[in-house]
C-alpha cells in the first residue's frame, strides 16, 4: 500500500487525477480551479482522446495532461488521491487498479448499481486499506451543520415524524441518452441517480430505517427503463415513521425537502432553507433559498458543495481521519434503496438487513 497519502504534520497541495469528463466534470473542474491553492491537478482519463482534449479545451489552465489508462494513473506518484466520475457501471475495474496502489478515491455517487457490486468495492477499498470517499454532497450544505447542531442538542425531543419529497422534473431528452435511466449502466432511475442525495441526507439525520412498504413506477412522461416515480412509508429503527416522494416526473421540478417532526418542534430543511417551528410558536429561518438540479437543467447547481467535499476529502487523506462520508456509510443509502426497489416489485412490507458496522 501506497504511504504517500499519509501526510501527518500538516497539509500539503495534493496532486489529483480525475477519471471521466462527462456531464459533471464541469462542476468538478469548477471546485477544484476553486481549490488551486490547494490541489494540483496532475491530469485527466476520459473515455475518448478526443474528450480529453476538449475539457482540457474547455478549463484552461486546470490541466494539459491526458493520461492513458488507469494503471498510469496508479504508477504516478505525483498522484494522492483520484476523483472518479464515471458511470457506475464503468468504474470496478479502474477503482480495484487504483486501490491496489494505494491511491485514495472519491467517487461520485451511488458506488455502484445496486448494493451488492456497491458492497463488493467498499470491501476491496477496505481490504487495501485505501479511503474511499463519496460524492454525497447535499450532506456539505453549511445549513445542515446548523441543523445537526439543533438535533444534537435534544431540545426537539424525540423524533416521531418524517416527511421526505424530491418532486424533480427530467425531460424525455435527459433519457434519451444511451444507458441513462437503465440498470445496466445507472443501476435504476430516480432512486439512485436523483434521490439517493436526500435520502441519504436523511439517513444521517434520522439514523437507519427498519421496514419499507412502497410503490415504485415509471409514468406516461417517460419512455425509460427503470423507475421515475415513487412513493414508500417507512419506519426507523428508532420507532419513527416517515413518508418519501421521490419523481423525475413533476414538472417544472421543485426543491427537494426533508422534514423532520419532533415532540417539542419541527424542522423542514429545503435545499440550504431550513425552518425550525417550536411549538411554543417561535420560528427559526436559517440559510438561504439555493438551486439543486430540480428541473430540466440538471447542472443548475452550485459547485460549493463539492468544492467543500473535495477539500475535506484531502484533509481527511492528510490527516489519516475519515471522510465525510466514506463507503461503508454510503452502503446506509443503497441499502434503502434496494429495499424500496424490492418492495416495489413485490407489493409487500421489506425488512431492512441491519449492517452492525454501518456508520452514517
Amino acid at each position: 500500500m501506497s504511504a504517500r497519502w499519509n501526510w501527518c504534520d500538516s497539509m500539503a497541495k495534493a496532486g489529483v487525477a480525475l477519471i471521466g469528463l462527462g456531464m459533471v466534470s464541469g462542476t468538478y473542474a469548477a471546485a477544484l480551479r476553486d481549490l488551486s491553492d490547494q490541489i494540483t491537478v496532475t491530469g485527466v482519463l476520459a473515455a475518448s482522446a478526443d474528450s480529453g482534449a476538449k475539457f482540457i479545451a474547455a478549463h484552461p489552465g486546470l490541466t494539459s495532461h491526458v493520461y492513458r489508462d488507469a494503471e498510469a494513473i496508479a504508477a504516478d506518484q505525483s498522484v494522492d488521491f483520484v476523483i472518479l466520475t464515471t458511470p457506475p457501471n464503468a468504474r470496478a475495474e479502474a477503482v480495484l487498479t487504483l486501490a491496489a496502489a494505494g491511491k485514495p478515491i472519491l467517487m461520485e455517487k451511488p458506488v455502484e448499481r445496486d448494493l451488492v457490486r456497491a458492497t463488493k468495492l467498499v470491501e476491496a477499498c477496505e481490504m487495501a486499506g485505501v479511503p474511499l470517499g463519496i460524492m454525497l454532497q447535499h450532506r456539505a450544505r453549511p445549513v445542515v451543520r446548523d441543523l445537526r447542531a439543533v438535533l444534537a442538542s435534544g431540545r426537539l425531543g424525540a423524533l416521531q415524524a418524517v416527511e421526505v419529497a424530491v418532486p424533480w422534473w427530467r425531460p424525455q431528452t435527459y433519457y434519451d441518452v444511451p444507458g441513462r435511466g437503465t440498470y445496466a449502466r445507472d443501476g435504476g432511475g430516480v432512486l439512485i441517480s436523483q434521490a439517493i442525495h436526500t435520502l441519504d441526507l436523511m439517513l444521517s439525520l434520522t439514523g437507519p430505517v427498519a421496514q419499507v412498504t412502497a410503490m415504485t413506477a415509471t409514468t406516461g412522461f417517460h419512455t425509460m427503463e427503470a423507475e421515475d416515480f415513487v412513493s414508500a412509508g417507512v419506519q426507523f429503527v428508532n420507532g419513527a415513521v416517515g413518508m418519501i416522494a421521490a419523481s423525475t416526473a413533476s414538472f417544472p421540478g421543485r426543491g427537494e425537502s426533508i422534514t423532520l417532526h419532533h415532540t417539542r418542534g419541527s424542522v423542514r430543511l429545503e435545499t440550504n432553507l431550513l425552518q425550525i417551528d417550536w411549538h411554543d410558536g417561535q420560528t427559526q429561518i436559517l440559510g438561504a433559498a439555493t438551486t439543486s438540479g430540480a428541473g430540466a437543467d440538471p447542472m443548475a447547481f452550485t459547485h460549493a458543495w463539492h468544492q467543500s467535499m473535495i477539500a475535506d476529502f484531502h484533509e481527511a487523506v492528510s490527516a489519516g481521519r475519515a471522510p465525510m462520508v466514506t463507503g461503508r456509510a454510503a452502503l446506509g443509502v443503497h441499502r434503502l434503496i434496494a429495499a424500496i426497489e424490492q418492495s416495489g416489485r413485490a407489493g409487500t412490507r421489506v425488512n431492512l438487513e441491519r449492517d452492525e458496522d454501518h456508520v452514517i
